[in-house]
């Protein structure tokens, strides 16, 4: 059966941010953590899981703060070979051919799914004297934070291949600020509501 490659794109980038693969007696279980202050996020997740296993399932459980998006099936590892023990930030996280070239013909989709779910957008704010007067600009910034270097290695990379410029500004932390790659990633991946 193939893929919707689109929709595995995305999920690929949620998975990376926020989930994770756990063995039950009989199936493993991929399971997405997202914030209840984005329902259209946990809408969005929904729909991936049912793109990439038609038919399948999927399972809710409100946690506070949050909401577990799961779906039980063999063949997640197949389908998400980094999976293993441990913490991801903690392991090697490197993409399978094939899995890069999804990520190449749907950059859009992955970074939408790492900016969804590890990310922000934060609204900025700089002063400068002009004329003698002090004045504030306010500008939005998209952020993406990650403890995996090889995690924000593979959005750098994606951001590169849609040349949308970024920049480090912690370990941990990818930030897009101009105001046309702000524009750019807003048009790529969307609101995060």
């Amino acid at each position: 059966m193939p893929i919707d490659q689109e929709a595995y794109a995305a999920l690929l980038g949620f998975y990376l941010g926020d989930g994770h693969i756990a063995k039950a007696a009989r199936y493993y279980f991929l399971r997405i953590t997202c914030d209840v202050a984005h329902p259209q996020i946990i809408d969005d997740v929904v729909d991936l899981l049912g793109r990439v296993r038609p038919g399948g399932r999927v399972f809710m459980v409100k946690k506070s703060g949050c909401m577990d998006v799961q779906l039980n099936w063999q063949h997640w590892p197949c389908l998400f070979p980094q999976h293993g023990p441990g913490r991801k930030h903690d392991r090697e996280i490197a993409l399978e051919p094939w899995q890069q070239e999804i990520v190449t013909a749907h950059p859009g989709p992955f970074l939408r799914g790492l900016f969804h779910s590890d990310g922000c957008r934060v609204n900025n704010w700089a002063t400068r004297v002009v004329a003698g007067e002090k004045k504030r600009y306010e500008y939005g910034r998209w952020q993406f934070t990650n403890h995996s270097d090889d995690i924000r290695n593979l959005c750098t990379a994606t951001l590169d291949l849609v040349d949308i410029p970024w920049r480090q500004s912690s370990w941990k932390t990818i930030s897009v600020s101009r105001r046309e790659a702000v524009a750019a990633l807003d048009a790529l991946i969307g609101p995060k509501t």
